[in-house]
């Protein structure tokens, strides 16, 4: 079992050579309007799609890794691919302690690399958490803190 996400774009080829960075994989299949990435870490089958007019928002998408190691070659891929834009190391976030990393779309989806050290008790809200969240689309920051 593995989760797909059907993102809409604005355009295919500009997504295909952003995510292309992220993975460091070329598409299965690709068409002017479509195209397919089937990946086995993470395993994912993500399509984008140029042919609905719409654009895709979500709040965020992420991607949680199993340890420390792999948050630090996720990080030397995006530096590498000039995408990363924001390292968060030991946060307390969504009521855990987790290293993260965040990075924006062509279209503003924002995108965090994670891993969690601890779980954490639930109290409170989650603006208390010292969270960061995804800015809106279009914004030049990925994540903005909403508690210190």
């Amino acid at each position: 079992m593995r989760p797909h996400i059907s993102l809409d774009v604005r355009n295919v080829p500009a997504s295909v050579e952003f995510y292309r960075k992220v993975f460091s994989l070329a598409p299965q299949k690709q068409t002017a309007d479509y195209a397919k990435f089937d990946l086995t870490a993470p395993s994912l089958n993500l399509s984008l799609v140029s042919s609905t007019g719409r654009i895709s928002s979500v709040d965020h998408l992420g991607i949680e890794v199993n340890s420390p190691e792999e948050i630090i070659e996720w990080k030397a891929r995006l530096q590498t691919a000039g995408i990363l834009q924001k390292v968060e190391e030991n946060t307390t976030c969504c009521f855990a302690r987790q290293d993260k990393l965040w990075f924006t779309d062509p279209d503003g989806n924002a995108w965090e690399v994670f891993t969690v050290h601890e779980q954490l008790g639930i109290e409170g809200t989650l603006s208390q958490t010292g969270c960061c969240v995804p800015a809106h689309p279009g914004s030049a920051q990925a994540a903005t803190c909403t508690a210190s």
